[in-house]
């Protein structure tokens, strides 16, 4: 399916070879990313796709090129955003259904003007530039996009954002007018050679949002409008949500029936990662195609794998959409569980072909931690001999952990997939609950040392907020998540919960405190809690189960001190301090790498030669704590350069440098 990545149109090569892998890997119809038509609309500072101009072809035949370069169909998902485009970078007057404010993820202060009748024509005609540009390209398919809230098409149908009281607006069937006109000229200007598909949304919330009733009631007018009908849930946050809050195939209630109000086909989505559940949704007739964004990021592969009968050996995906962040940051986007992901390109990784093994035969990984098992699986998979060390007694690190808190059980596919990959290697060693000293590095005689060995949080509230240690009375118990995640920890009382981490891991435990009975009074310095989680598209989510929950929620404050019977708390804005009082305190603020076998070692440098270390790599959590897809994607970067030439001082990745005009000249 369509999915971002924070490339677009500035990292044409990688955002090709990511989608030529998906080739490879069997999928069937391979869809681009949202691509802005038209200067008048676009959302910077996300980086999208552009077709505003014939310059835009070559990238964009260049990846169709390589979408059809293993039998598949070439898509291109069009779109004009509308009231969704503040157009800063062109710095256009924004051009909307109806009049308002810009509704994006940030609240832009800039408003949109209502189309015209000659604005409507000009947006037709735009339309129908870019089907023939889009056919130039190469191209099998286009995607109208009107899904999600942010496609002109969903704008003209829903009353939330046209209000409109001409042959466009008031009736279903006037607000169906403009797809239906856009999708002639389409089959116009391409001479039926190019498949039109309509992305809509299943639901959209709200007394004036196109609800699925709706949907249907528009379906069963132009059942033969598109040649396929792609259907999927409401707001980005509600179709994408993560697998903490949206289980698979949770769209399944919404989309069941539509089939029968149309001859054309249907294709879903809903996080499919089970072959299974794919099967069950195309047999019992409420799919005809199976969509996949997600799943296709975490395993380019799982269409050959489910062909090949190799279930066992999908990456499944675990729905944290980290992958989201990378579009939300205007960064390259990378995957927890597919640390090849974006680097197709860049780095040359492939998700299942490994380089050959260079000069060196031996490898020792300590840690078995999700950095730990990835340059593990790598590394041996390359063909080297490696040892695998873990201090405890199963595998997984922090992942083994963290898969039991609440709504993070899916996480544990982290550990599954790579332990599962790993057990039937000949050139694997594992060992449990093998704890090593650097005496014990230097006698295993290992060519590459990787020391993954993790980190634990902090109880002293250091942070972004504080960068010292606050004053903190002895009598007062404080935990961290490492306490709680091992069963210890507060059973009942209140207790201060204090995030200055800003991603899932507070918000989590809150709700495991509140399962074992105490009153949480969750405290952060940020404005809303989870703040970074907004990058993930679960933020809200977060916020409201916490208030059901009946969590207390203190924005803007964080702890001065803590005493005997609680802390005081100053406000970030004005610093004026108050009190709160609790029986326990935990803090959720930032971690320390586990360094202290890389800095024995390093101390015995001068014996490396003897006992044949060539290098000894600090990876992962231990290097520098972060996100587990930072962790996965340490240990895969270590594996691929083991044996590696020295790049020196240039970047560890290919990238693309924009080609430059001719200045203007200066003459009168």
């Amino acid at each position: 399916m369509p999915h971002c990545n924070g490339g677009g149109y500035r990292d044409p090569s990688a955002v090709a070879a990511m989608r030529r892998t998906k080739a490879e890997g069997g999928w069937g119809v391979i869809f681009t990313e949202q691509t802005e038509i038209h200067p008048t609309s676009e959302v910077a500072p996300y980086i999208e796709q552009h077709l505003w101009e014939d310059k835009d072809i070559p990238a964009l035949a260049n990846m169709a090129e390589a979408m059809k370069s293993c039998g598949a169909l070439a898509g291109i998902q069009l779109a004009y955003s509308g009231i969704n485009g503040p157009n800063l970078y062109t710095r256009e007057v924004p051009l909307a259904v109806s009049p308002g404010p810009i509704l994006t993820f940030h609240p832009d202060p800039v408003q949109a003007r209502a189309l015209d009748k000659d604005d409507i024509r000009d947006l037709q005609r735009w339309f129908r530039i870019a089907f023939r540009r889009s056919q130039q390209a190469g191209f099998d398919l286009i995607c109208l996009y009107g899904a999600h809230g942010f496609g002109i098409f969903q704008h003209f149908l829903s009353r939330a954002t046209n209000q409109r009281t001409d042959e466009y607006g008031g009736s279903l069937e006037n607000r169906s007018r403009f797809v239906r006109e856009v999708v002639e000229i389409a089959r116009e200007e391409t001479g039926g050679e190019m498949g039109i598909t309509l992305r809509l949304s299943l639901h959209e919330a709200g007394a004036l949002g196109l609800s699925n009733a709706e949907l249907r009631d528009f379906i069963a007018m132009n059942a033969d409008l598109p040649d396929l009908w792609d259907l999927a849930h409401g707001t980005w946050h509600d179709c994408s949500g993560t697998s903490r809050f949206k289980e698979e195939a949770a769209q399944e209630d919404l989309v069941r029936g539509i089939k029968a109000l149309t001859p054309r086909p249907v294709v879903g989505v809903g996080r499919f990662t089970s072959p299974d559940a794919m099967v069950r949704q195309v047999k019992q007739g409420i799919l005809d195609f199976i969509g996949a964004a997600r799943p296709s990021i975490a395993d380019p592969f799982l269409p050959k794998k489910v062909e090949e009968g190799r279930i066992e050996d999908i990456r499944e995906c675990i729905g944290c959409n980290i992958c989201v962040s990378g579009d939300m940051t205007g960064s390259i986007s990378r995957c927890t569980q597919n640390p090849s992901f974006m680097e197709e390109w860049r780095k040359g990784w492939h998700p299942e072909r490994m380089r050959p093994k260079g000069a060196s035969e031996t490898v020792l990984i300590v840690g078995a931690g999700p950095a730990g098992l990835e340059a593990a699986h790598i590394a041996a998979r390359r063909g080297y001999h490696v040892t695998l060390a873990e201090a405890g007694k199963v595998l997984g690190g922090r992942v083994a952990m963290e898969r039991r808190l609440p709504g993070l059980s899916a996480w544990g596919r982290v550990a599954d997939y790579r332990t599962g990959q790993i057990a039937p290697l000949p050139n694997m060693e594992t060992y449990l609950d093998s704890r090593l000293s650097a005496d014990d590095v230097l006698a295993m005689g290992a060519e590459h040392v990787a020391i993954a060995t993790g980190a634990v949080w902090r109880r002293d509230a250091v942070a972004r907020r504080h960068l010292a240690p606050i004053a903190t009375d002895a009598a007062m118990p404080v935990f961290t998540p490492d306490d709680l995640m091992a069963g210890g920890g507060p059973t009942g009382g209140r207790v201060m919960l204090y995030d200055d981490d800003h991603f899932y891991m507070a918000s989590v435990l809150a709700e495991l405190l509140i399962a074992r009975g105490c009153a949480v009074e969750f405290v952060t310095p940020a404005v809303k809690v989870a703040e970074w989680t907004e990058n993930t598209l679960e933020q809200h989510f977060i916020q409201a189960r916490l208030l059901d929950l009946g969590v207390t929620v203190h924005t803007s404050k964080a702890p001065e001190a803590i005493h005997d019977r609680g802390a005081t708390l100053g406000c970030t804005w004005t610093g004026r301090a108050s009190d709160l009082a609790c029986d326990a305190v935990v803090m959720v603020t930032s971690r320390i790498g586990n360094d202290a076998l890389f800095q024995a070692l390093q101390a015995h440098r001068g014996a490396w030669e003897g006992a044949g270390i060539r290098s000894v790599r600090l990876i992962g959590d231990a290097a520098a704590p972060a996100p587990i897809a930072w962790a996965t994607y340490a240990g895969r970067r270590f594996a691929e350069e083991l044996d590696a030439p020295d790049r020196g001082d240039a970047p560890a990745f290919r990238r693309e440098i924009a080609g430059l005009e001719p200045l203007p000249s200066l003459l009168p």
